[in-house]
């Protein structure tokens, strides 16, 4: 696979200079199989989510004979009910056997985020009709599982049942996945009424309910998704962020993970990023990626994490979806077309709101 590259627009004082963004995407290509699939590292596993994180990040820095590979192994692998399985295994000789066969709802849905970022970023309008039907099958899959409440159940077991449970950061993701979804089918001039109505209900829940989510306060991505996800902005979303700083921020470190564990890490980090972007936050987002420079390593990629009480990297990996958070970042802060349009969300339909005195909802 090649395609010409381009990291000059990659650039951000303090944080990335051309040069380092484009051993950072040499990094995420070396690790891509042949067949397209992006795992966490050499030898590791991977898992949807984040292999679209990944494909995003390459399709930034123009790689898209690579982020469509990596679309089109989601479309040979997709099993007949329109999900993924939550992992597939890279390691020991696998070559992309399922690992976890059961299957989370986030997961499959963001598929619909990664192939609306393609095609902003590319034009394609033949590879968005040719992934119409996986994403199309996705969305249904997930949406399958809404809950009365309007949230999405978390997953799907292996033997077709579900636990009436949602997640508040994998729901607001969904939310995400549902817009770009539907400004697919505005483009293919294919509208899709449910949809709509059904990320209405989301959205609802996500900025309204919590309490019809799993309490998973003490992590910082059920602080921050909600404005990632596009559900919370304006007022709403800048008094969310201000109320968990102190608590999620190491200043000079980046983002804890979950409290009160002395552990940053390099995804959440640039995704609060990106978050702070979205709400025209940028000084801070800046900010935050200049701190957690500490964990990029000599080959460009980024650690996962550090325990900054015992002064060590943790765990001895370097994953490909941290590298591409950073990327992402760093591309919406520099105006990026497609990462601007898909985090941004001013470009993305809006979910209509439920009538909650006729569908008894929420």
């Amino acid at each position: 696979m090649s395609s010409p590259g381009r990291t000059e627009h990659l650039t951000l004082p303090g944080v990335l200079t051309a040069e380092q963004a484009a051993q950072t995407v040499a990094g995420i290509a070396a690790v891509q199989r042949p067949d397209g699939a992006i795992p966490w590292f050499a030898g590791g596993h991977l898992d949807p989510w984040d292999h679209v994180e990944a494909a995003m990040a390459l399709d930034v820095a123009g790689e898209h004979e690579r982020a469509e590979a990596a679309y089109r192994w989601l479309a040979a692998r997709q099993n007949q009910d329109g999900s993924w399985y939550a992992s597939y295994l890279y390691a020991d000789g696998a070559e992309g056997e399922p690992g976890d066969r059961g299957s989370e709802t986030n997961f499959v849905a963001y598929i619909a985020v990664g192939v609306w970022h393609h095609y902003m970023s590319t034009g394609d309008d033949a590879f968005l009709d040719s992934m119409w039907p996986t994403l199309y099958a996705a969305i249904e899959y997930v949406l399958a599982l809404q809950l009365p409440g309007g949230q999405i159940a978390w997953k799907r077991e292996t033997d077709g049942s579900h636990p009436d449970e949602a997640l508040l950061t994998g729901s607001s993701s969904i939310y995400q996945a549902l817009r770009c979804a539907l400004a697919v089918a505005e483009h293919r001039e294919d509208p899709q009424p449910d949809w709509e109505l059904a990320a209405g209900a989301l959205g609802h829940a996500v900025r309204e309910h919590p309490e019809l989510f799993l309490d998973k306060d003490r992590y910082s991505m059920d602080w921050y998704y909600p404005v990632l996800g596009g559900a919370l902005r304006g007022a709403a979303a800048l008094e969310r962020i201000d109320g968990g700083w102190d608590r999620f921020v190491v200043p000079d470190l980046g983002v804890r993970c979950v409290v009160p564990n002395p552990w940053v890490t390099g995804g959440e980090s640039a995704e609060l990023a990106l978050a702070l972007w979205a709400m025209g936050e940028s000084d801070r987002a800046v900010r935050i990626l200049a701190d957690i420079q500490h964990l990029r390593a000599d080959d460009g990629m980024y650690w996962t994490g550090y325990e900054f009480k015992d002064r060590a990297i943790w765990p001895q990996e370097r994953t490909t979806w941290t590298a591409g958070a950073v990327l992402l970042a760093v591309a919406a802060l520099g105006g990026d077309e497609a990462t601007t349009a898909v985090f941004g969300g001013d470009r993305l339909p809006v979910g209509l709101e439920p009538d909650t005195s006729t569908t008894g909802c929420c």
